[in-house]
């Protein structure tokens, strides 16, 4: 067979792999951190409780009063609440039961020096 000059009978395999290793690194690179980050923000968000410390994405603080299914209502101030969607809390400062805990600890210890 004659071929037209330049051209060759490999085939079109390299094209192919290269378009694979350029989606697995988007995937690995792009997509599975930022689904890993979106399912922890989603655990930390479904596990918030009455009590816990938290700060809005607008990056107000304040304390969970009440959970629903879609909102919390937070104490910003002492006497003001404030509705909040669930989704708008960016992060969990405190935890209730571990202030509880220290709180339990501390007077544990005081009992103990005072005897």
């Amino acid at each position: 067979m004659i071929y037209a000059a330049g051209e060759t009978g490999g085939s079109g395999a390299l094209p192919l792999l290269v378009v694979v290793a350029f989606a697995a690194f988007v995937y690995f690179l792009m997509i599975r951190p930022q689904q890993k980050r979106r399912r922890e923000t989603e655990s930390m968000q479904a596990s918030m409780g009455v009590g816990d410390e938290v700060v809005t994405v607008g990056g107000l603080y304040g304390n969970v009063v009440e959970v629903n299914d879609d909102t919390v209502l937070l104490e910003i101030a002492p006497g003001v609440t404030a509705k909040y969607a669930r989704a708008a809390i960016g992060k969990v400062n405190k935890k209730a039961a571990v202030e509880d805990e220290e709180a339990a600890e501390e007077e544990s210890a005081g009992s103990a020096d005072a005897d």
